[in-house]
């Protein structure tokens, strides 16, 4: 007994000299040049003028998310705008973003709306790989495809609806 504890702090020692994984692991956790950072992600749209939304009519929100939608407003985003649906009572309902250049930019976008780690693994329509989770008071459906991503986001809990509105943009605009 007396000489484990003799001998233990020269093992800590040598333990502390000996190469360890996490030195190996240093270059392939580091990020690459070419990946996106937080800085590279293009600003969040803002609304910017009431239009109609071109890829997306207000009946297939109104059906796929519940709700009456009495405003549309899109960004300045081109050549796909966000288009942001209103309800009622002024508040928004359901966005839809697009983003269609860089694949690294897509995934990244996707990944700031439902982060790999913690969201529920999405992938539909086919080909197409992200995630959904709860967002505020609603829920959030964000998917990559190559260069493309389309995030919505609805005031609606059930990411059903989010899903549905995700797959009929996809399809409108044939990314």
């Amino acid at each position: 007994m007396r000489r484990l504890l003799v001998l233990a702090p020269a093992l800590v020692l040598l333990a502390g000299c000996t190469p360890s994984s996490p030195a190996k692991e240093t270059p392939s956790s580091a990020p690459a040049s070419s990946a996106p950072t937080s800085a590279a992600l293009p600003p969040d749209p803002q609304p910017v003028r009431t239009a109609e939304c071109p890829y997306l009519s207000n009946e297939t929100v109104q059906d796929a998310n519940g709700q009456h939608v009495t405003t549309v407003r899109v960004s300045a985003d081109q050549p796909h705008p966000t288009c942001f649906f209103y309800r009622p009572d002024g508040s928004i309902q359901l966005t839809v973003r697009v983003y269609v250049g860089n694949s690294d930019v897509a995934t990244a976008l996707v990944n700031k709306a439902a982060p790999v780690d913690t969201s529920n693994p999405a992938s539909e329509p086919a080909g197409w790989k992200g995630g959904y989770q709860p967002a505020g008071d609603g829920v959030v459906y964000a998917v990559a495809k190559g260069d493309a991503a389309v995030i919505v986001t609805s005031n609606q809990k059930q990411s059903i609806k989010a899903r549905t509105v995700a797959k009929k943009a996809i399809a409108a605009l044939k990314l």
